[in-house]
């Protein structure tokens, strides 16, 4: 078990109907490489996984937006689901929260609709990028370029489209993290 992540903080941005192995799989990766991982809503109770076709577990709020600081953070992950990153778009809170991110040049991962959030926190434009099939024109009406990957890479953000992509996104997002700040990522 590698421990290249020792020291690192990282926030997991996530509400209501997030893909269950999308907020797991990377926290668990993160976790092995030593990180500490802190799931962040916007309010301080559990919020409820959607796994496939159903509700599925609900997961304990480390922090609420309110009292997660970003700057105590060396990373972000965005998992999708239909329900959560909605929700997010739409609540400028997360949105603050997340330009942080970019404006401090962190890495951030987002996987599936996850990129919604990205789109509305006005961070894509002339970013490389993939994502769940159906946000592609979304991503290329907000300035992005879309590619069909199962993960890309863009000065410290890591897109990935479906679970299907989990391992390959978690790798690449442990490694961009372990390489830290990245000059290139931008607002």
């Amino acid at each position: 078990m590698s421990q290249q992540l020792n020291g690192k903080q990282v926030a997991i941005l996530a509400t209501d109907g997030f893909e269950e192995s999308e907020l797991s799989e990377p926290r668990k990766a993160m976790q092995e490489a030593g990180a500490t991982v802190h799931i962040v809503a916007p309010g301080k109770e559990g919020i409820r996984a959607w796994a496939k076709t159903d509700w599925g577990d609900t997961y304990a709020v480390d922090k609420s937006l309110d009292e997660a600081n970003p700057a105590d953070y060396h990373a972000l992950v965005l998992p999708g689901g239909l329900f959560n990153p909605d929700n997010l778009r739409q609540d400028e809170k997360a949105l603050t929260f997340t330009r942080h991110f970019f404006e401090a040049h962190k890495p951030v991962g987002a996987i599936c609709h996850g990129p919604w959030v990205l789109i509305n926190a006005g961070v894509v434009q002339g970013r490389t990028m993939t994502s769940f099939p159906s946000v592609s024109q979304d991503l290329k009406n907000a300035g992005a370029e879309w590619v069909d990957k199962e993960v890309v890479v863009d000065s410290g953000l890591v897109t990935s489209r479906t679970p299907k992509d989990l391992d390959a996104f978690c790798s690449k997002l442990v490694e961009e993290i372990c390489e830290g700040k990245h000059t290139n990522q931008h607002a």
